[in-house]
């Protein structure tokens, strides 16, 4: 299947919102959970000792309120963006004062951690904006669960969250074990 490069990337956007819902929902519902996430676009990955129905209801309760207009659970604290941007901002900063033309070393040392603090400090309400506008796409409409598959690989436990993003996906919803 082949799809153009603006419904793939649309496609990754809402994955990655999901995953973001999926993973509050789990988490608040057992704060305890380690776990880790990777989006992609026919779906998601939870890295993680998590029960199979437990993040299939997620995964569901999460597309709904999405839908319904719970955008905030499409941004998460710990996404990757938030570190991407971190290390892009510090490691630009750190590179734009040393690039200067000041003489004294410790000037420059002083300089490098002022911007880099600076940058720090800026990062994490900036990458929650990049996450909101770049990363994830809370706009779901026509996004369907296709199906929930757990693998062991070793000792991690991976569930694999297929989705899909068009409107053919009617017979494929699923519902949650009673």
């Amino acid at each position: 299947m082949s799809l153009p490069v603006s419904s793939f990337i649309r496609c990754v956007r809402q994955n990655h919102a999901l995953e973001h819902a999926t993973m509050h929902l789990l988490t608040h519902s057992s704060p305890s959970l380690r776990l880790m996430g990777r989006s992609d676009w026919t779906g998601f990955s939870i890295y993680g000792e998590v029960d199979t129905q437990v993040v299939l209801r997620a995964a569901l309760e999460g597309l709904a309120r999405l839908k319904h207009s719970e955008h905030w659970l499409a941004v998460h604290p710990r996404c990757g963006t938030n570190l991407t941007v971190s290390a892009l901002l510090s490691g630009g900063a750190v590179y734009a004062v040393t690039t200067l033309p000041i003489r004294s070393r410790l000037v420059r040392f002083t300089a490098a951690l002022v911007a880099l603090a600076a940058a720090v400090v800026v990062a994490r309400p900036l990458g929650l904006v990049a996450q909101r506008h770049l990363t994830t796409s809370a706009d779901l409409e026509g996004v369907r669960v296709k199906m929930v598959s757990r693998e062991v690989w070793g000792n991690m436990v991976v569930h694999r969250v297929m989705v899909t993003c068009d409107n053919q996906a009617e017979s494929y919803v699923l519902y949650p074990a009673r």
